[in-house]
């Protein structure tokens, strides 16, 4: 039997940023006996604002509160995030499989692998696309909060429908005016009968959150606080458990793909805006059979859940295969 790989899943520390790089490693070690270290790189000030060229060696630009990148180095370095990317580089050729996730904006052959989202449209000999970003969502997780999530919602009416709520991004806003047309669908669906489970994200803002809870919060329908509920820090995945179906702010790549990742009926709720990318990430989840625009927020279906990241795991452990 080989030895266990050893894989550093490398971020700046952001919480989005990390949780690609070790959904990632954390499928690599589903398939394959390994040994997981995360790595959270702080960059000196003013340097992590600074373009990359002018970092020089991107070892000496690291701050006192960052993680080391002492010997020995792993088999497998999973990297996310730009401030990542000139270490990401050092690294091709010096012993690591070197992956990078999203689009590094650089020419690939600086990596043994870029798994970018499919609706960039990056391609290479060396790219891998999937559909929205790499995760840490499993079955057991969704089943071991949803159950755990479960009892704080004894009195809301079944079945229950979650609701992922973004917000202003560089392509969509979250206008009044949006924000109105969501709450008055939400409200048409709690008069149907259901029971609603909302949580909102950063992007969403004071504003739009108050107004959600003050028009939503009640009887029929959860709005999380924030704040932990038995044990869970956030929520989030015991939603995506007990929904029946997800409705999803059209904004969030993340949001729609691990709502894909259930095998539940994904809606669309509509915000301001748009972009081509945006067209082909929304069309590519239609072929996959998670949307359906022409259906009503109480129809049904069932199609394949989306298991993007064991699909890039098998492909990273395919071309290291290769190597050897």
């Amino acid at each position: 039997m080989s030895d266990p790989l050893s894989i550093w899943a490398v971020s700046d520390g952001r919480a989005g940023m990390e949780n690609q790089a070790l959904g990632l490693a954390e499928a690599v070690a589903r398939q394959r006996d390994a040994v997981i270290t995360v790595k959270r790189l702080k960059v000196q000030k003013p340097f992590d604002g600074l373009p990359r060229w002018a970092w020089g060696d991107p070892e000496a630009r690291l701050a006192g509160t960052s993680d080391t990148l002492a010997l020995p180095l792993p088999d497998l370095w999973i990297a996310t995030g730009r401030r990542t990317i000139p270490f990401s580089l050092k690294m091709k050729g010096r012993g690591p499989f070197v992956v990078q996730t999203q689009d590094p904006r650089v020419p690939e052959g600086g990596f043994d692998l870029v798994v970018p989202p499919a609706h960039d449209m990056l391609r290479g000999a060396n790219v891998f696309p999937i559909l929205g970003s790499p995760n840490r969502l499993t079955e057991e997780q969704l089943s071991a909060d949803a159950a755990t999530l479960e009892p704080f919602l004894p009195d809301l009416p079944r079945p229950l429908v979650t609701v992922l709520i973004g917000g202003t991004s560089k392509d969509y806003h979250l206008t009044e005016e949006s924000l109105h047309d969501i709450i008055v669908r939400l409200r048409d669906l709690m008069a149907s009968g259901v029971g609603l489970l909302i949580s909102t994200s950063r992007r969403t803002g004071d504003e739009a959150l108050s107004k959600i809870r003050a028009s939503l919060a009640g009887p029929r329908a959860y709005v999380w606080d924030g704040g932990s509920v038995g044990g869970l820090e956030n929520p989030y995945l015991g939603m995506l458990g007990l929904g029946s179906r997800i409705l999803v702010t059209e904004e969030s790549a993340n949001m729609l793909t691990d709502a894909a990742f259930t095998g539940k009926p994904v809606h669309l709720l509509p915000l301001k805006g748009g972009a081509p990318k945006w067209v082909r990430l929304h069309e590519a989840l239609e072929r996959h059979g998670v949307l359906r625009p022409r259906a009503s927020y109480t129809d049904e279906w069932d199609y394949e859940p989306l298991r993007e990241t064991d699909r890039a795991a098998a492909e990273i452990l395919g071309r290291m295969e290769d190597e050897d």
